[in-house]
């Protein structure tokens, strides 16, 4: 997926991210702060929040396993090897390995497997709860530092925030069906056990409480969050999860096998066969920034026009080994999966579809009557012909005014790419919960603030002239990024901030959504029958029906009901 951008929106991203560290640095205290782990102690730094200067707590850069590097590449994560003496961890350790999606540079190191603890206080009566950050970016880019992710706004709270590195792309989602090479895939996922099994079982050095984790992601770190809650890999090491715009029901956190492995090799030079050990020997040596640099381009006109989004994305891995974290398909695995017994925060944004602002315009003629496309590709597989054409009659029945037109208006195309991308994995979430986790609640929200400077992702994906609530905007009221400025405590951004972390840290501290920042509004968990009634999120806060309920609907009908979840 490439991404355009204007020229000035690229120099203010620079110029900003420049900024943002000078920020950082003034903002940095000199007393430091030595903790011991279990590998050994580290040194973090008191820092100051953006917003009322409140201390807080960061150890950053706290290797969490084995560089993955070597032998190691493309292979499950190692535990780290312990040290002597201290370990310097006042700032953040790279990114993995990757292609910047705006700026199309490689950046990032192979060596990558660090995570960072923000602790609101090291000492208190009782310790305080964690919340555990897995970022999205569909499983080819992002990073736990502070250019996208700073604590600052948790740092207000009585609160421990982790987030850790994990492998993306095909350094982390490579998979071969050859037993003898032991690259079965997800090294990714796995990477993201290792990181809570860390927290686990050092939490409670920074003041944190292992008895209460609570994992939340966005996009593929909200697939990534479902994934974690069906594994028996990470079965009780956390207690809580929050899951904003993503599902591992949505077809991107799936993609088909696509023989990406052989593609990217031949793409890199290789010349020989699709034998998996001669193409994983090549893969082995070659360079780890020509990989990341080409991974993303595997995708042919023909697939995107199909909607493959992402290459290297989770599989069913074919064969099982210990560190197995996906033996069958996320359906399967749901109806014993141990996650059904958490509390969960579930939800999206109000035109989740703008993710797709670009791809559909720069194909547009295409994309625009591209119905056939529009049905999922698992469903296109199971049916013949003719039930497929009679499948597209009803889709187009069901969304169209005049079912006979051969062509969409731009912004009806992404409404409905928002249900197929997004809402309509989310609802299979929330039909699974409904039918396995009855007796744990499930909070569903829809966030629905259009601001014109603050939905960041919008901004940089589809300029400053399209309005709307993208997939992704939210991100920007959780955490300060490169593209943040310092709000006036009077507008509703800052409002919004106060109001969705106030939410998620009363969430991880009580189970319960419900806090003094959205009162007098009540956000009532679903119940096994009714309509799926959502928290929505914008200038107001409004317990009503979720509004995507019928498009939902609609698009159940393609599926048998055995097929939904």
């Amino acid at each position: 997926m490439e991404v355009r951008v204007g020229v000035a929106d690229l120099l203010k991203m620079g110029t900003k991210l420049i900024g943002h560290k000078i920020v950082q640095y003034r903002l940095a205290s000199k007393q430091t702060k030595v903790i011991s782990t279990r590998d050994g102690q580290v040194r973090g730094l008191r820092r100051r929040t953006l917003y009322d200067e409140e201390f807080y707590y960061a150890f950053e850069g706290i290797p969490f396993a084995q560089p993955p590097v070597g032998e190691l590449r493309f292979r499950a994560p190692q535990p780290p090897r312990p040290w002597v003496g201290v370990r310097d961890c006042t700032y953040p350790r790279s990114k993995p390995i990757q292609k910047h999606f705006v700026l199309s540079i490689v950046e990032g190191n192979e060596d990558c497997l660090y995570l960072n603890v923000y602790s609101k206080q090291l000492k208190s009566d009782k310790p305080l709860p964690v919340i555990v950050w897995i970022y999205g970016g569909g499983f080819q880019f992002g990073g736990a530092g502070r250019d996208f992710y700073s604590p600052d706004y948790f740092m207000k709270q009585d609160v421990v925030l982790v987030m850790f590195n994990y492998r993306v792309g095909a350094m982390g989602f490579l998979s071969l069906t050859d037993r003898d090479l032991d690259v079965p895939g997800n090294a990714g996922l796995k990477d993201q056990v290792m990181a809570l099994r860390w927290v686990s079982q050092n939490i409670a050095q920074f003041n944190g409480d292992p008895q209460n984790v609570t994992l939340m992601g966005e996009s593929a770190g909200a697939a990534s969050v479902n994934a974690m809650m069906t594994t028996e890999q990470t079965r009780g090491l956390f207690h809580k999860a929050i899951m904003q715009s993503g599902s591992m029901f949505c077809e991107w956190a799936n993609e088909p096998r696509g023989r990406w492995a052989y593609r990217l090799a031949c793409l890199l030079g290789y010349s020989g066969t699709e034998n998996e050990k001669e193409v994983f020997r090549f893969l082995q040596k070659a360079p780890a920034s020509e990989i990341a640099a080409q991974g993303i381009h595997l995708i042919s006109k023909e697939e995107q026009r199909e909607y493959v989004l992402f290459p290297f994305t989770p599989v069913v891995e074919p064969y099982i080994t210990r560190d197995c974290v996906l033996p069958r398909s996320h359906r399967e695995m749901v109806p014993a999966a141990w996650g059904n017994d958490l509390p969960l925060i579930v939800g999206g944004n109000s035109f989740e579809g703008l993710f797709s602002y670009q791809s559909t315009l720069y194909d547009e003629e295409h994309m625009l009557s591209a119905f056939e496309a529009l049905i999922p590709s698992e469903i296109r597989e199971k049916r013949s012909p003719a039930q497929l054409k009679d499948l597209l009659r009803q889709f187009k029945v069901d969304n169209f005014e005049d079912a006979t037109r051969g062509r969409m208006e731009f912004n009806e195309c992404l409404q409905i790419l928002s249900i197929k991308h997004f809402w309509h994995g989310i609802h299979r979430t929330i039909l699974a919960r409904q039918q396995y986790a009855s007796t744990t609640p499930t909070f569903l929200y829809r966030f629905d603030v259009d601001s014109p400077h603050h939905n960041h992702f919008r901004q940089v994906m589809c300029g400053r002239h399209v309005r709307g609530v993208s997939h992704a905007d939210d991100v920007s009221y959780f955490f300060y990024n490169i593209l943040s400025t310092k709000l006036e405590k009077s507008t509703l951004e800052y409002q919004t901030i106060e109001r969705m972390v106030g939410m998620w840290v009363a969430f991880a501290r009580n189970d319960n959504p419900n806090c003094p920042q959205i009162a007098p509004a009540s956000w009532d968990a679903l119940d096994d029958t009714g309509p799926h009634m959502c928290l929505n999120i914008g200038k107001q806060l409004e317990f009503m029906e979720l509004p995507e309920s019928k498009q939902n609907r609609f698009w159940d009908k393609l599926y048998e009901k055995h097929d939904l979840y």
